[in-house]
This record gives structure tokens, sequence and C-alpha cells, in this order.
């Protein structure tokens, strides 16, 4: 799955790069020859997208590569690293073709335009158009972040493309220069799309929540196991694309032995790779009491006097001693919460009031898919 997913990534970048030098060399020589500032930047950039494209490749090879002592979770994280110099690659070719226009617009120069100029913008506009839906396509298929970011900034040279085209029909007509002026506007489109491609990236490095639906359905598919009564505190780890290591505390009744949960735990594992294609490390225990109706009483009582407090979602994990008068839970604590640790300590203080004999030890608990 992982080899056919890199060689989708690395054929895909060898057809952007071969297309890209050659949109750049006719480019290159239709600038030279009218001394437009906008078509040679616009050459340039081909260039650019072609080093994109080789960088892609290159992060899909080691991505490739299977774990090892030092990289144990293997190489994912990679294309992460790719997608970052890609979207810093777009940005500075938007600040430099910012740069170059200011300094066409101080100090203009007579654009030379001939037929057969347009001719070959138009055939670059068609295939960046193409190239832009074919990189976003299959990006959105093998679930790459890099052909992704490739794809965007092909849209960013039809841009450039379509704003010289007008410029020169506008210079035709009117004899009024625009090129400079648009250089200026449409380098602050690619510089925008460069910065949003960073943001996003680093957004996923630092570590963002998991898609909630995805959550919902893992959790159905762990309950649905038979002596599963919850499922909670479900953590991915990400790796790279599709690379999730996670973990997970079900709830299961009190009478279940030790050799049924390990069947049990097993068997979780087993349907959460084959079907989702993430690998659960560890499956925490809640032991669910049915027998003490005692327990199960107060169990009901401290859920209640939780939840009724604004931005309590739920109290999981309940485990009480009648007789030593103890219980521990744990308390999930909503992160819309003005302030989670005061609304802590208020439930505690409302449940020390009502159990003023009970000695309680509560885990301020967080959903880290909460919607």
């Amino acid at each position: 799955m992982k080899s056919e997913r890199n060689a989708v990534i690395v054929k895909t970048s060898i057809f952007g790069i071969v297309a890209n030098i050659l949109l750049s060399g006719f480019k290159a020589v239709i600038g030279w020859f009218s001394h437009s500032i906008a078509i040679t930047l616009d050459a340039v950039n081909n260039l650019t997208d072609a080093v994109s494209s080789i960088i892609t490749m290159i992060a899909a090879h080691i991505s490739g590569k299977d774990p090892d002592k030092k990289h144990p979770f293997g190489h994912g994280r990679t294309e992460y690293i790719a997608t970052l110099a890609i979207g810093t690659i777009i940005a500075y070719a938007g600040f430099s073709a910012g740069v170059e226009s200011i300094k066409n617009i101080i100090h203009p120069k007579t654009p030379e335009y001939k037929n057969v100029m347009f001719i070959v913008l138009g055939v670059a506009v068609a295939v960046k158009v193409f190239l832009a839906l074919f990189f976003i396509n299959r990006g959105k298929k093998v679930n790459s972040d890099s052909l992704t970011a490739s794809g965007k900034d092909a849209f960013s040279d039809v841009l450039i493309s379509v704003g010289t085209i007008v410029a020169a029909v506008v210079y035709m007509i009117f004899h009024i220069s625009l090129e400079a002026y648009l250089g200026v506007l449409i380098s602050i489109f690619i510089v925008k799309a460069g910065v949003e491609i960073l943001i996003e990236t680093i957004s996923k490095i630092l570590g963002e929540g998991t898609d909630v639906e995805l959550v919902k359905k893992i959790k159905k598919t762990i309950v649905e196991h038979e002596g599963v009564m919850g499922a909670y505190d479900l953590v991915f780890n990400n790796y790279g694309q599709d690379i999730y290591v996670g973990s997970v505390h079900i709830e299961v009744v009190d009478t279940m032995t030790a050799n049924e949960i390990d069947m049990l735990t097993r068997h979780i594992t087993k349907d959460i790779l084959e079907e989702y294609n993430i690998f659960l490390s560890a499956i925490g225990i809640y032991a669910h009491t049915t027998t003490n109706q005692e327990v199960i009483k107060l169990r009901e009582d401290v859920s209640h006097i939780a939840v009724e407090h604004e931005y309590v979602n739920q109290v999981h994990g309940f485990y009480a001693d009648t007789k030593a008068k103890e219980m521990r839970f744990d308390m999930v604590i909503s992160f819309d919460a003005p302030s989670r640790a005061e609304l802590y300590e208020h439930v505690i203080g409302d449940l020390k009031k009502k159990y003023p004999d009970y000695e309680i030890s509560a885990s301020m608990d967080s959903d880290f898919n909460e919607i």
C-alpha cells in the first residue's frame, strides 16, 4: 500500500518536472525577446515548480523507508518537511516577483509584444490548469500534502500568465503598461498561498485533533465488540500521512477475567488496524461495576452532579470503595471552559460537600478530539 502510494507520488512528480522545465524554457525565450519582466519571472517560477516536484519526489523516497532504531515509527514526517520547503519556495518566489515588479515600476521598461507570445502563454495557461488539477487530484487520492501544495502552486502560475496576457492586451490597445502593477498584485496572492501552506503544515507538525467523524467511527467499532461498555481517551499520534499510532481506554464489566480481557484487546487492535490502518499501541482498562448496587448508585449520582456544570462533558473510569470511602474517576472538561482549573476545583468542591466522608481523587481529562 505504502509502495503504491510512493510510486504515484514519484510518477506525478516526474511528470511535473518535465512539464515545468519545458514551460520554463519556452517562457524564458519569449521573455528575452519581448523584454517582458512578467514573462521572465513566470519562467523562473516554472523552474521553482520543477524544484518543488524534485523535493516531493525525494521526500516520497525517504518517507517510504522502513523504520529503524533511530526512527522506530518510520520516516513519514519527511513529507511534512517537504511541504514546508515547497511553501517556503512559493512564498519566496512571490516575494521576489513583487520586488522585481516594484523595481520595474520605478524604472519602467517598454515591452515588445508579439502574436507568438500570446500563443505560448495561452498554451502555458492550459497546461498549468491541467497540471494544477492533476496534482491536486493525485494529492487527494494518495493523501499527499506536498502534491496538493504543488497543485496550488500551479494555480498561482496560472494567475501570473493570465495577468501577463491581460497586461499585454491593455498595452496593445491603450498603450498603457500595467505589467509591473499586475506583478505586484499577483505576487501578493502568491505569497499568501505560500504562507497558508506553511501555516497549515506547521499546524499538523504541532499536532492537530483527529477528524471527529473518524473518531466516532473508531469508537463505534470498538464498542461493537462484545463486553465493551464504552471507549474513552482515544488519542492518535501522527507520524506522517496515514501513519497513526494510538491508544484508548475501554470500559468492561468487572466480572471479566484477565484472559477474556487479553483476547478482547487483541481483537480490537487487529480490527482497528485492518479497518482504519491505525495501530493501537495501548488499550487501558476501566472496570464497570455491575454487582455492587451502592457503587452503581454512587457512580450515577457523581456523574449527574459533575455534568450539571457547564463545560463538563463526561465522567468515566469510575471506581469506588465504599468501605474505605474512596472514589476515583476521570472528568472530561471542555477546552471551551474559561478556566478549566477553576471549574475542576468547583466541581470537586461540590462533590466534597455531598460526600464529606469520601476521599475524592479525580483526574481532569481532555477530549483530544473535541468538536
